[in-house]
Order: structure tokens, then C-alpha cells, then sequence
């Protein structure tokens, strides 16, 4: 069954051709204020311009011609030009009804599939994770996980960031100061403290920066004893990270740094030279986009005068490989707002290079603390990734032994960790991903308004319907034939999901569907109270029933979308 969106769209779409119009593209949108319909559509007005009539008039041509009886009642004209469409009781309970029995819920699955490369989170070997690669990991494998849900092919690669000249310190500090049980034990925080040391020893002592440059020289060339410090501090970095990914339960496709890339770096430099795309400048490898006025005066920098390379490089090369592996559609890469510029002189060298893959920036803003500056600790270091997590979890087994103190410990403590790590992650996923937000404990974590704790219990509220039942989830639900207020408001919100899933990737925003299931939680909550389950009987109970079931599995798979758990109970 097509989305009542699409549907729409479709009757839409003929009644313009009836009236010379085929060409037009016509918007249907669910409706700002609910008291006028369920959707409307301003075609009316936009064509009243080049036609050079009233929009009430060609609005009155088109709800003439449109033929929408079977799944509306009769549309409505408002304002200027407004066609507002309410559908029919009837129809919500029939789709309702089909969404029970369709394991997408009514959401359609994407017309033409693409290949997708997600580039997202990217830590940095030898650090900690820390509060900002918040958004960067949850919100790209947000993008991934609807995306594959869609049917598009998607790879996610963590690009992580495992080569550089921060090693030429960390193998030196290894060599002369390494702590052994400190390393087992803490090994990211071994390695910092290796790189900290070794660099005020360096700033102190030019010898030991001289030694430090060596070091780095001879892991560049190869060196079996710095190849295997390197690989070492990879590792243990990597197995750290792992910590926290299962934690949030992100995975990754792919986890291939910048180290693997490196032997690719000088034959593309060399090659971008050969073909004019490059030229030396100052000794420098540049390229110029001097047709370009946005960067004409912004060269891409991809070879140091000392012969260095660069993000830009890597990046190129990095491109160029997922090109001959996996010849994507498109590359999203999911970084922060401040890296714009860099990614505007990629993708225009890229598609120099011939490149044709859709890349897109898919940038963010900050998570601010509650003094409206940048997340930091006392000291001024960024916020550990390791220690807001385990906060979060800490903080929501309180609340969950607070309200529920029979559970048992297990039990208790898989709830505390879908509630502390969803409340974390709905925070940011509930903000435009270009929003810098406040972080706060006391919000993120309520019961109350738009948070992942208010949406987990709606579902927390149908399931405990559900046990109550002598039958449990094998009781008779359906079919629905919504009638009391409550029911309609609720039965609406469950047939918007299937045009609202498609609507995230349309400029990457998980916000509309953290709105959506906020919308639906809420609606559920006032069926709960005004409309009596249990209470009931026959028809009425069974289709009761049926909307909170169909409630709960959109609730349990939207959260899904959103890498949050939906618990039984709280």
C-alpha cells in the first residue's frame, strides 16, 4: 500500500495535468495545524503567479478534479489557496491494520537502491575517545542504519586516525619511560601520558625533539622495532574504542586509517602533477580552483615544500580506493562544521579527478556544557567519552531502582543501560545536527517532554498492558475502526511513519524522526488516558488492542532506527 503521501501526490498530480499543469511537481505535507486536516498542499498559490489567477480559483479547479472519496473526505480550500485533506476513519484503521501485518510498517522501500560509503566517528590511536565524537559516531550510524533499512547498499568505515607525527613522540616515550602494569591496565591513558612526557621533555631539550623526529623517520621507512610499537599502540587503542562502541552498540563495515593509505599518497600527488590538476608552488604541491570563485583564493594543499603530506592528501587517496573497491553512489562524511572548507576543496578536486560519486559533508555543531561553552572538564580537557557513558548509566540505574526496586539485578541493569546510553544518544539526535546544544543530565534523563526516557516508557506502558493480559501478546487485537478522538489522533500518527522514515536522509536529519516518535509517544499517552484497554470489551477492546500493538512495534523500531533500545520494562 502506497503512503497516503504518495497517494495523495498521485490524485494530485492528475488533477494538475487536467487543468494544464502536467509538468508541475506537486508538495503534499502533513498539515502544521492538525484542527485543518491531516495534509495539505500550497500548489494552488504557486501556480497562481505564472497563471496569473486567484489561488482559490485554481484550488477549486483541482479539488473539482481530484478524486480522493475512497481514502478522504472532501477536501477543504482555506487562506489563500490552502487544499487541506483529512482522512477518512475507515481508512486510518485499514491502514493501521495493514501496518500490523507488514514487518516495515507501512515505510516503502526505496525506489532506485545506492551504494553508500558512511564515513563517521574516526578517533584517534594513542587518545581517549572523548565527548566530541559524540555526534560524529551516533549520528552517523543513525544515517547508516536507515539507510540500510531503505534497502541502499551502505558500507560504514571508520576512518580512524593512526599515522601521523604525534608517534614519533609516543615510540620515544615507549623506549624510555613506558609503564608496563600501567599499560595493561590503561593503556589509552599510558599512551597520553607517553606523548605528554615526551613533549615537554622536548620542549625543555632539543635532543630529545631531534630523537623524537628519528623515531618517526624510521616508522616511515619501515623499521621492524617502531612498526611493532605502532601496531601495539593500533591495537590497544582500537580494543579501547571497541569498549565504547559496544557500549553504544555502533559497528562498523570497515576500519582502515590513514596507515593504509600511505603507500598510495605519493603516486596520486605525482599523478595530479602529470595531469595539470597540481602544480608546484613554493615548493609546495597545490591544487588551484582559480575558476572557481568560492575557492579561487583557497589552493588545496597536498604536498609540503619538506615533501610532507597532508589530510587532504590522505583523504584523496582515501576516496580513490573506496572508488575501486566498492564504486559507491554516494560518500557521506560525517564530521564537524568547523572541517567545511576542507571538504569543499576535496570534493571539487575529486570531481576534477573524475570522481562522480555524490559526496556530501554532513556536518554538525557543538555539545556546549551548561555554562554555554564548549563541553570541558574542570581542567580544560575535552569531556572522556569512557566517563560521560558510564555516568549515563550510572545516573539512569538510580532512577530505574528508584521506580522499579523489585528487579532483578540483571534485569536492572540492562534497563539502566538502554536508558542511560538512549537518553545520550536522543539528545543529540532530537537537535538539527547543525544546533549546538546544551548537555544536561536532568533533561536528557526525564521522564517528561521530549527525551528518550518519555518515549521508552510509552512502550514500558503498552507492554505492561499486554502482560496483564491472561492471553499476553497472543490476545485478539483488530481490527482497528478508530472513533473516539484519541484513537483518530493516535491512528494518524501511526500511518505518517511511512512517509516519515524516507524524509531522514533528505538532507540528513534524524531530528524528524526523534519528532515523530516524540509526537507519537505523546498521542499514545493521551489514548492511555482517555481511552480505557483493559476496561473495554469486544470490538472496542480488540481494536484498542490493535492500535497498541501497532504503536508499540513503531515506537520499538523507530527507536531502533535511532540505535536506542526500547525496554519491557522500567
Amino acid at each position: 500500500m502506497e503512503t497516503p503521501v504518495a497517494a495523495l501526490r498521485a490524485r494530485l498530480a492528475a488533477a494538475l495535468g487536467a487543468i494544464g499543469e502536467g509538468d508541475c511537481a506537486p508538495q503534499i505535507a502533513p498539515a502544521a495545524d492538525r484542527r485543518f486536516g491531516d495534509y495539505q498542499t500550497n500548489v494552488a498559490m504557486v501556480l497562481a503567479k505564472p497563471r496569473r489567477e486567484n489561488p482559490r480559483k485554481i484550488a477549486a479547479d483541482l479539488v473539482a478534479r481530484m478524486e480522493v472519496a475512497d481514502f478522504c473526505e472532501p477536501p477543504e480550500i482555506a487562506g489563500a489557496g490552502f487544499i487541506n485533506f483529512r482522512l477518512t476513519p475507515a481508512h486510518l484503521g485499514e491502514r493501521v491494520n495493514a501496518m500490523a501485518v507488514d514487518p516495515r510498517l507501512g515505510v516503502p522501500a526505496a525506489a532506485a537502491p545506492r551504494t553508500i560509503v558512511v564515513d563517521f566517528s574516526a578517533p584517534n590511536v594513542a587518545k581517549p575517545m572523548h565527548v566530541g565524537h559524540i555526534r560524529s559516531t551516533i549520528l552517523g550510524d543513525t544515517l547508516a542504519r536507515v539507510a540500510r533499512f531503505l534497502g541502499h547498499r551502505v558500507t560504514g568505515d571508520n576512518h580512524i586516525g593512526d599515522w601521523g607525527t604525534q608517534f614519533g613522540k609516543v615510540i620515544y616515550g615507549w623506549k624510555h619511560f613506558l609503564d608496563r602494569a600501567a599499560l595493561e591496565s590503561e593503556p589509552v591513558t599510558e599512551l597520553v601520558r607517553l606523548y605528554r612526557e615526551t613533549n615537554a621533555l622536548g620542549d625543555r631539550d632539543s635532543a630529545v625533539s631531534d630523537e623524537c623526529r628519528r623515531e618517526l623517520v624510521l616508522l616511515q621507512a619501515g623499521d621492524p622495532a617502531n612498526l611493532a610499537i605502532w601496531e601495539q599502540c593500533v591495537a590497544l587503542s582500537w580494543g579501547e574504542f571497541e569498549k565504547m562502541y559496544t557500549l553504544l552498540d555502533v559497528a562498523f563495515d570497515e576500519r582502515l586509517g590513514e596507515s593504509f593509505y600511505n603507500d598510495r599518497l605519493a603516486p596520486l600527488v605525482e599523478r595530479l602533477l602529470a595531469s595539470g590538476l597540481a602544480e608546484i608552488s613554493e615548493g609546495a604541491a597545490c591544487v588551484f580552483f582559480r575558476d572557481n570563485p568560492a575557492l579561487a583564493d583557497k589552493p588545496c594543499l597536498i604536498r609540503k615544500s619538506d615533501g610532507g603530506y597532508l589530510y587532504a592528501t590522505t583523504d584523496l587517496a582515501t576516496l580513490e580506493y573506496r572508488e575501486e573497491r566498492w564504486n559507491p553512489d554516494a560518500v557521506w562524511y560525517v564530521t564537524g562544521a568547523p572541517q567545511a572548507l576542507h571538504f569543499q576543496q576535496i570534493f571539487e578536486t575529486a570531481r576534477r579527478m573524475g570522481i562522480a560519486a555524490d559526496l556530501r559533508h554532513v556536518a554538525f555543531g557543538s555539545i556546549l556544557g551548561e555554562d554555554r561553552r564548549l563541553m570541558k572538564t574542570r581542567s580544560g580537557d575535552n569531556v572522556q567519552l569512557a566517563d560521560l557513558l558510564g555516568e549515563a548509566v550510572v545516573r539512569a540505574a538510580a532512577i530505574v531502582s528508584e521506580k522499579s526496586p523489585g528487579l532483578p539485578d540483571a534485569e536492572r541493569a540492562a534497563i539502566a543501560r538502554a536508558v542511560g546510553i538512549g537518553a545520550v544518544k536522543y539528545a543529540e539526535l532530537s537537535q538539527h545536527r547543525m544546533t549546538d546544544y546544551v548537555f544536561s543530565w536532568e533533561k536528557m534523563l526525564s521522564f517528561q517532554g521530549n527525551t528518550a526516557p518519555y518515549l521508552q516508557n510509552a512502550h514500558v506502558r503498552i507492554r505492561s498492558i499486554f502482560r496483564k493480559l491472561p492471553e499476553g501478546d497472543a490476545a485478539l487485537r483488530g481490527p482497528v475502526h478508530p472513533v473516539e478522538p484519541a484513537e483518530m489522533e493516535l491512528a494518524r500518527r501511526l500511518v505518517l511513519y511511512g512517509d516519515t522514515v524516507p524524509l531522514i536522509l533528505e538532507d540528513f536529519r534524524p531530528n524528524l524522526l526523534a519528532a515523530y516518535l516524540y509526537e507519537l509517544a505523546d498521542a499514545f499517552h493521551g489514548f492511555y488516558e482517555a481511552c480505557p484497554v483493559l476496561k473495554s470489551d469486544g470490538d472496542t477492546r480488540a481494536s484498542r488492542l490493535g492500535l497498541c500493538g501497532v504503536t508499540a512495534a513503531v515506537l520499538r523500531h523507530g527507536l531502533g532506527l535511532l540505535g536506542i533500545g526500547a525496554p519491557d520494562r522500567m
